[in-house]
């Protein structure tokens, strides 16, 4: 079966004048460097790290925001790489996003009608104006906004009603994919669940595909029909959800895991914390772009930099695959 989204070897690197001197040195800031991942129809890739290791950039990349510097985008089986043509704004419609924060993906001075509209209006011109109401009607009802919000403007709303008039706004067109960027994080926890439930259940009743990027790994847990997890602008693991968390096989995916807070393993499981910080992705280290931190690190580690290489229904880019992450910490079992 074709992927519905498939990304092989995709970089995005930036020039950088390093710090020192009148002018400074050159450099090179690798934000994503050789991420390869695939996305099924109907199927959510979460993709999770800590801030800065570079998913909002793969995001940006996915959706043609910014250009790649390497690699390729396949939407399809169509190839979506730098081209900004009609045939890719064909298919570039079949692909929407929903933002970190609502208030600043929505214009204050348009009603919420004319937001979740606003898509119609580029790109169903020709489209009857009342069947664009009806439209926007339907949408604001799938997403649980009453119909007297439609006049109302951004500020009249709450967080998680304005989250929700994104939502509408990214279905107006009925896309394949919705990459959605920390969809939750600025929303109080209580309306968090209301606003991911709401995205389970439109999955279900449409179908899209989904690439869903978050730091909080109980939320991928929840929503994801597969984990990746990236570092320092590379995928390090990725697999089925419960298999990733139960047993992870990358020692920073199994630190990742072990700070999740549980009923079931909370004053049993001891957090791993990592020593130092991410790496400076100007100067990356050679080898593993984790050896630095991994309390496991071996010779190669330091000289050789890890392909990611399947294991069964699972990937792993470490030398030591799976046991030297178990060496690091046992966590307990849920």
């Amino acid at each position: 079966m074709t992927p519905l989204l498939s990304v092989r070897d995709l970089k995005r690197h930036y020039a950088v004048r390093l710090p020192g001197g009148l002018f400074g040195k050159p450099g090179v800031l690798k934000a994503v460097d050789g991420v390869s991942l695939a996305i099924n129809r109907g199927e959510t890739l979460g993709l999770v790290g800590e801030s800065g290791c570079g998913k909002s950039t793969t995001a940006k990349l996915v959706l043609g925001h910014i250009p790649a510097t390497a690699g390729t985008i396949m939407f399809d089986g169509a190839s979506v790489t730098a081209r900004h043509d009609a045939n890719w704004r064909a298919l570039r419609r079949r692909m929407q996003m929903i933002y970190q924060d609502p208030l600043g993906a929505l214009d204050r001075r348009l009603t919420i009608a004319d937001q979740i509209g606003e898509p119609l209006d580029i790109h169903e011109a020709a489209m009857p104006r009342g069947q664009k109401r009806e439209k926007v009607a339907s949408l604001m009802d799938a997403v649980g906004l009453r119909a007297d919000m439609a006049v109302r403007y951004p500020h009249e709303l709450s967080g998680g009603q304005r989250q929700r008039v994104v939502i509408a706004r990214a279905l107006a067109l009925d896309p394949d994919l919705l990459v959605c960027d920390e969809p939750v994080s600025a929303l109080d926890v209580s309306i968090q669940a209301q606003v991911l439930n709401l995205l389970d259940d439109l999955r279900a009743r449409t179908g899209f595909a989904a690439l869903f990027i978050s730091h909080d790994l109980k939320v991928v847990r929840q929503m994801s029909d597969r984990v990746a997890v990236m570092y320092l602008g590379r995928i390090v693991e990725e697999g089925p959800p419960e298999a990733v968390f139960r047993d992870p096989l990358h020692p920073y995916s199994r630190a990742l895991v072990s700070a999740i807070p549980t009923p079931r393993t909370r004053g049993r499981r001891e957090r791993i914390v990592l020593a130092g910080d991410p790496p400076n992705p100007v100067d990356t280290p050679p080898g593993c772009a984790f050896h630095p931190r991994c309390p496991v690190a071996i010779a190669r580690c330091r000289v050789e930099k890890p392909a990611l290489v399947a294991e069964g229904d699972r990937a792993v880019a470490c030398h030591l695959a799976g046991a030297g992450a178990r060496a690091v910490q046992p966590l307990a079992a849920e």
